[in-house]
């Protein structure tokens, strides 16, 4: 089991996923809008899409930060550090310019499974922040002196997917009851966004810390 972090990362990269999870965006744009035009078959299609795009940048990430690891322990810290870094502007934009929420008003319509699937997957893998988070985000979680640090950052890819889905199908079958939350209690909003800054910053400066030892 040596690709399994230790108890404490894992719990708080688990409360990370949570709250990355709920902080509105592209993807939970698209679940919410597909469901209220398509129903919760389109929806659920779209969210799949976007967990098989997480599979392919957890893949890609999981291998090239191994690469780089491999390559040069002070190239790996480096990563780190612009990911911290990163995650500092990420937290600054949340509490500037608050969560990105977008959900139009669409008539019903029935949209065949495998082009929203595969629209969930195209909204995913060309989102940037989505590529920036697996690459800058999961090496906060490991060390550059392990040996087995491929394995753990291929299993945290995973473990988010494993995580957030279950969160996916629940808002999806609520996305009424979600979107009416989201739009009419601005306050609910500001506090998704600064427990999203608050949680990143603490990670930001928690590597920054620990890289100027």
């Amino acid at each position: 089991m040596t690709f399994l972090p230790d108890l404490s990362t894992l719990l708080a990269y688990s409360f990370a996923c949570f709250v990355l999870f709920i902080t509105p965006g592209p993807d939970m744009s698209l679940f919410l809008a597909k469901t209220m035009s398509g129903g919760r078959k389109a929806g659920m299609a779209s969210m799949l899409g976007a967990m098989a795009g997480c599979c392919v940048h957890t893949l890609l990430a999981a291998l090239g930060l191994s690469a780089l690891l491999a390559a040069s322990v002070t190239a790996f810290t480096i990563l780190k550090v612009v990911g911290a870094l990163y995650l500092l502007w990420l937290a600054f934009d949340a509490v500037r310019n608050g969560s990105a929420l977008s959900v139009k008003e669409e008539g019903r319509v029935e949209i065949p499974f495998w082009k929203t699937f595969f629209m969930g997957v195209g909204i995913n893998l060309t989102n940037p922040k989505v590529v920036l988070f697996f690459v800058t985000f999961l090496p906060q979680f490991v060390d550059s002196a392990d040996p087995h640090a491929s394995d753990k950052l291929l299993f945290l890819g995973l473990y988010f997917i494993a995580l957030t889905a279950p969160m996916g199908a629940i808002m999806i079958l609520g996305a009424e009851k979600v979107i009416a939350l989201l739009r009419n209690h601005p306050r609910v909003m500001r506090g998704i966004d600064y427990s999203f800054a608050g949680l990143f910053g603490a990670f930001a400066v928690k590597i920054l810390t620990a890289s100027a030892r």
